[in-house]
């Protein structure tokens, strides 16, 4: 019973303060939603708008309808794409294992599979873990990218540790033998947040696309950490929100739509040593 509170608190607030900003059914959505039958599991998704491809990915324990308050402004100019990572929403998976770099090789399959050779990607959380994951091992596939509370490592140094000391003792609850298969879908996510990533700064720096890199100034990811992962990146900028934690895209939602789309519409602009002082 504590750990399904714990969950609630974590991820389904969130789910609500989204799902209320909107009447269409976003993530839920039987007009539209599909099932791409990749990689060993099949990935739920829906699609809407038209233009040049924009992928959205959730954070832990997510789902596509966390974006509810994006797919109606971008979908005017964009064929925008929402998905269920897997073992995460509808996109069920009964393998033993879950880690981001197979989340990334999932998102760069259901672009193959929907025929897209790249897309404008946005990350949250999870999502730009897996963001940054797809730029590094599937280039090919990313145009620009843009992330919020992303994270390189499971430490201290890059999470507050306060936010571990919430999120342990739930996973020490979990992590045991003979889980049943709730416990087992559980664990494989909550795994995550205290196990991974393990991202080495070179693979960041193999990072060629366009990147706006954005957290809160009281985000669960420390400010220097984002600053790191910006600072490692050729083409990037920085965006740290005022006020905000980790929910940029709910806090912020216009000043975060209408700032991603600037970044996607204009080109990178490389700054000369004058261009600092404009």
């Amino acid at each position: 019973m504590k750990l399904l509170l714990f969950s609630f608190i974590l991820f389904g607030c969130l789910h609500i303060a989204v799902a209320q900003n909107t009447k269409i059914p976003y993530g839920n959505n039987k007009a539209v939603g599909k099932y791409a039958d990749i990689r060993g599991f099949k990935m739920y998704y829906e699609v809407y708008g038209s233009g040049q491809p924009l992928l959205f990915i959730h954070g832990n324990g997510g789902q596509g309808a966390d974006f509810s308050n994006q797919v109606p402004f971008f979908e005017k100019n964009y064929q925008v794409i929402i998905a269920d990572s897997r073992a995460q929403g509808k996109s069920k998976d009964a393998k033993d294992s879950l880690n981001y770099e197979m989340m990334a090789d999932d998102y760069a399959a259901l672009l193959t599979e929907l025929k897209i050779d790249s897309a404008f990607v946005v990350g949250w959380s999870d999502g730009g873990i897996e963001g940054l994951l797809m730029a590094i091992r599937h280039p090919q596939k990313v145009k620009k990218l843009a992330v919020t509370g992303a994270n390189l490592w499971p430490d201290s140094s890059a999470v507050y540790n306060e936010v571990l000391d919430m999120v342990r003792p739930f996973y020490n609850s979990l992590n045991k033998p003979n889980r049943n298969a709730m416990e087992q879908a559980q664990w494989k996510v909550m795994h995550l947040l205290l196990d991974e990533p393990h991202i080495p700064l070179t693979d960041v720096q193999k990072i060629k696309c366009p990147t706006l890199v954005i957290g809160g100034d009281h985000d669960v990811i420390k400010e220097e950490h984002t600053m790191l992962i910006y600072k490692n990146i050729a083409q990037s900028y920085l965006w740290i929100l005022p006020g905000s934690g980790h929910s940029t895209p709910i806090v912020y939602k216009d000043e975060f739509n209408n700032t991603i789309l600037s970044f996607f519409k204009n080109p990178y602009k490389k700054f000369t040593k004058e261009d600092r002082f404009n």
